[in-house]
């Protein structure tokens, strides 16, 4: 008995097809689903009474599918509500709600003389969400104060005013709705938190309203339940946990191959950026690299080149120029050099003659060699 106590709880979990429709879909109970839609329209409709419709709806021709809803009600003046409790996540659970408001308006249009009014009742879809709905999107719900509860209506677009006053959505992401019991402030927030946390709780806490919620604890323990019951509560728990099990494993394999595949696609697409980003920064630096080796290069280069040009440009320039002031100054040497040279020829001969002359006359040998400075063997010679 423990084990089935702590496989099961202490109450009903009214997030189960079971106890969905146990809480909410009973007549002896309806006071409970009166309070809950009470709770979300928060005055805006008021519903004193109500009555059970059934909830499979077969369509007017073959091709048009049949629906079956989780709780069809009607309040005492006539309003419509379609009451639903969905566990796994649907990528199209917006177009069903339409589709299920749709297929209910269909059915309210009189045939005959009387259809061509088109007046309607009032149509209500109430969806409880165990999951974003807009989760697979990044939606991201805009900071209204309670971003876990969608009211959806027909507007205007531009005034922002009700266009039609008959047709309504209002859900409820579970996921979403994270307040502790301090921060429960109105009756739809203590729903909420009911809901979420019923199936472990062990007694009726304190902050939540007695009047309202008493007899949820007192039917829904798991004790009282009759045999029947408690086998059809248990399949349906097993159902839940086995069908949410196959969804998170569902969710983990995308994941793992959504990974694998991001990390094939991304590392194909890392090495064309990579390879494009090489090259680019590759050329760069080459270029940069190049330029300073061929600066560096052609310096030297030029260098040489320039020396060795200049070296011979400055020989050849230094040999004409020399050669030049070599004939220049050999000129002049030479002038210098023939006109000494010939004033000391023309002095000797002119000295020879003066003493050929001074011995013809008979001067004394001494006396020449005094006067021309020739030795005696000169002035024997001449």
């Amino acid at each position: 008995m423990t084990s089935l106590k702590k496989y099961l709880g202490k109450y009903v979990d009214p997030r189960t097809d079971f106890g969905w429709k146990f809480y909410f879909g009973r007549e002896e109970n309806k006071i409970l689903l009166i309070e809950f839609l009470n709770s979300l329209f928060e005055g805006e409709k008021v519903v004193k009474d109500l009555r059970y419709k059934t909830v499979e709806h077969d369509g007017d021709h073959e091709d048009i599918r049949r629906v079956v809803f989780d709780l069809l009600c009607i309040s005492d003046d006539g309003k419509h509500f379609i009451v639903e409790m969905q566990q796994l996540f649907q990528e199209f659970f917006k177009d069903r709600a339409i589709y299920y408001t749709s297929r209910l308006i269909n059915k309210q249009l009189t045939r005959g003389k009387k259809g061509n009014s088109y007046c309607l009742p009032e149509v209500y879809f109430i969806g409880i969400l165990e999951f974003r709905m807009d989760e697979r999107k990044g939606f991201e719900h805009p900071d209204t104060g309670h971003p876990y509860f969608y009211d959806v209506a027909l507007c205007d677009k531009n005034t922002h005013e009700i266009f039609y006053d008959k047709l309504g959505y209002k859900m409820v992401s579970l996921p979403l709705f994270n307040k502790t019991p301090e921060e429960l402030v109105s009756v739809m927030d203590q729903w909420l938190y009911l809901l979420k946390h019923l199936s472990t709780m062990d007694k009726l806490p304190a902050f939540l309203d007695k009047r309202i919620f008493g007899l949820i604890f007192e039917i829904g323990e798991i004790g009282k339940l009759t045999e029947e019951d408690l086998m059809s509560y248990e399949a349906s728990l097993k159902h839940k946990r086995d069908a949410e099990s196959v969804f998170n494993s569902a969710i983990n394999t995308g994941r793992e191959e959504g990974r694998k595949v991001g990390l094939e696609e991304g590392l194909k697409l890392g090495l064309a950026e990579g390879k494009a980003k090489g090259l680019a920064e590759g050329k760069a630096k080459g270029l940069a690299e190049g330029k300073a080796k061929g600066l560096a290069e052609g310096k030297a280069k030029g260098l040489a080149e320039g020396k060795a040009k200049g070296l011979a440009e400055g020989k050849a320039k230094g040999l004409a120029e020399g050669k030049v002031k070599g004939l220049a100054e050999g000129k002049a040497k030479g002038l210098a050099e023939g006109k000494v040279k010939g004033l000391a020829e023309g002095e000797y001969k002119k000295a020879i003659e003066f003493a050929r002359a001074m011995k013809k006359d008979g001067v004394p040998i001494e006396q020449i060699i005094r006067y021309s400075g020739f030795s005696a063997e000169e002035i024997e010679k001449f």
